[in-house]
């Protein structure tokens, strides 16, 4: 079924892919974070793809977050090479749904969603949790466009405009869906300072009347926050909307945009714990983002199935 038939019913969503990475030995720690990947080691992002749907995940999201044009050439690609790059970030996670459903002999359906992160993620400066910058429309419309081409060109099931901390920059970007890409769907993903807020100051009321409006948004939610926010943001959103909602919040460590690590937090419950809260407050696709892994994704589809 096509996925807007398909968010209709509870679906499990992928969890990190630095992480995994990472434990395969792949360096990410530069502006590319885990799209260096792609360059460096496009086998190993197949394997963590492989490695979520033999978890229990329905969706794979493509290794594209930080991946756009304007950061490939950064450092010396072409746009011809940089694209191809995107490309290739979807024919590996499409190859790890075939290979995992011959292997499996496994006859549900999965999907594959398209990374489209923040201009705040290009920036590299920890933005995508502030909102703190400012573009024009047009400027934001030519900066996600490459991407967002040769992910629909590539095929992916639906774009994954995850993480996003700005409201213009939604905006834009969902305009840029209805002028270019009307055939289309998305998910929308929003990054928020609190249950009530947008990064940038933005009531989440005001965001969730626009996003109802848009017919090629098929699902909204959040990501990329604390587990033990979830639940608060679940219910500021659910009275506001008739559109499936989504949550896939880091694992217990919480992130320090200035050194750019990761600090464990203590007595962080487990997804095991916060998923039935989840879906009693209206949550349909629930999987994890940063530090989060396979394991986590198998507690989640334990409880879903």
């Amino acid at each position: 079924m096509n996925f807007r038939q398909a968010v209709k019913q509870p679906l499990i969503l992928d969890g990190a892919m630095a992480t995994e990475l990472e434990k395969r030995g792949v360096d990410t720690n530069s502006e590319l974070w885990s799209a260096r990947a792609l360059l460096t080691d496009p086998n190993a992002v197949y394997a963590v793809h492989y490695s979520y749907f033999a978890a229990g995940a329905d969706v794979a999201i493509t290794n594209t977050y930080q991946a756009n044009v304007p950061a490939f050439e950064k450092i010396g690609l072409t746009a011809a090479a940089s694209k191809a790059l995107i490309a290739k970030a979807v024919q590996v996670a499409q190859q790890a749904r075939t290979d995992y459903l011959v292997a499996s002999d496994n006859a549900r359906d999965l999907y594959v969603a398209g990374s489209v992160g923040p201009y705040g993620a290009y920036l590299a400066d920890g933005s995508e949790y502030t909102g703190a910058y400012q573009l024009d429309r047009k400027a934001y419309q030519v900066f996600h466009y490459p991407r967002i081409a040769q992910l629909v060109a590539s095929g992916v099931d639906v774009l994954a405009i995850e993480t996003q901390p700005n409201f213009a920059e939604i905006q834009a970007v969902v305009a840029l869906l209805q002028e270019e890409f009307p055939q289309q769907t998305a998910w929308v993903s929003l990054s928020i300072k609190d249950a009530q807020t947008l990064c940038d100051g933005t009531p989440l009321a005001e965001v969730v009347t626009y996003l109802n409006q848009q017919p090629q948004v098929v699902a909204l939610g959040v990501n990329c926050t604390a587990l033990t926010n979830v639940t608060a943001a679940l219910q500021t959103l659910q009275p506001l909307t008739d559109k499936p909602l989504l949550v896939y919040p880091n694992s217990g460590e919480e992130y320090d945009p200035s050194d750019k690590t990761w600090h464990m937090q203590k007595n962080t419950p487990q997804f095991s714990e916060l998923v039935p809260k989840w879906q009693a407050t209206g949550a349909q696709l629930i999987g994890g983002c940063c530090r989060t892994t396979p394991g986590d994704i198998e507690q989640i589809s334990q409880i879903l199935r």
